[in-house]
C-alpha cells in the first residue's frame, strides 16, 4: 500500500505544488501546507475506492485541506516516516513582474474562486471541476466567467 501511495504522489505531485502556490504566499507556509496535504492524502488513501480519477481525489483532498486552513507547525507523521517531500524551485520566468502582478491578483480571490481558477488552468473540464468542488457544471461556468472579469479588473487596476 505504501509503495502504491508513493508512486501516486510522485506521479502527481505537481498538483500539490500548484495548490500550495495558490494558497500560500511564502515558502514556509507552502512547505507546511504541502506536508499537511500529504498527511491528509495518506489518511484517506485506504478509503479511496477508485470511483473517480486519482487526480480528482488528490485535488479534492488538497483543496479541502488548503481551504480549511489546517496548517499545523509540527506535522505528526505516524506511518509516514519514509516520506519527506520538498517543494521544487520554479524555473525563472521571463516576465517576473507580470507573474507577480498575476499572483497578487489571484491572492485577492476567494478560496473557492482560487480552486476553480486552478482547476481551469489545469484544463479540467467543467464537469470534473464541478465534481471536485461540489457544485454543478453550470455553476462552474458562471463562476469562471465572474472570476475572469474579476481578474481582468484586478490586473488593470494593478497596472
Amino acid at each position: 500500500m505504501e509503495q502504491k501511495f508513493v508512486q501516486i504522489i510522485n506521479q502527481n505531485q505537481g498538483i500539490l505544488h500548484k495548490v500550495c502556490r495558490i494558497y500560500c504566499t511564502n515558502t514556509t507556509e507552502r512547505e507546511d501546507l504541502f506536508q499537511e496535504i500529504i498527511l491528509q492524502l495518506w489518511k484517506s488513501f485506504p478509503s479511496f475506492r477508485g470511483e473517480s480519477k486519482v487526480t480528482t481525489w488528490m485535488y479534492r483532498i488538497a483543496l479541502n485541506t488548503a481551504i480549511s486552513g489546517i496548517r499545523k507547525k509540527k506535522i505528526t507523521t505516524t506511518g509516514l516516516e519514509l516520506f519527506t517531500y520538498q517543494i521544487a524551485d520554479h524555473p525563472q520566468q521571463n516576465n517576473e513582474e507580470e507573474l507577480t502582478r498575476l499572483y497578487k491578483s489571484i491572492e485577492q480571490l476567494s478560496d473557492v474562486e482560487k480552486s476553480i481558477l486552478l482547476l481551469y488552468l489545469e484544463d479540467k473540464p467543467y464537469d470534473e471541476i464541478a465534481e471536485i468542488i461540489g457544485i454543478t457544471a453550470n455553476h462552474v461556468a458562471v463562476k469562471m466567467s465572474r472570476i475572469k472579469d474579476k481578474l481582468r479588473t484586478l490586473l488593470q487596476s494593478a497596472s
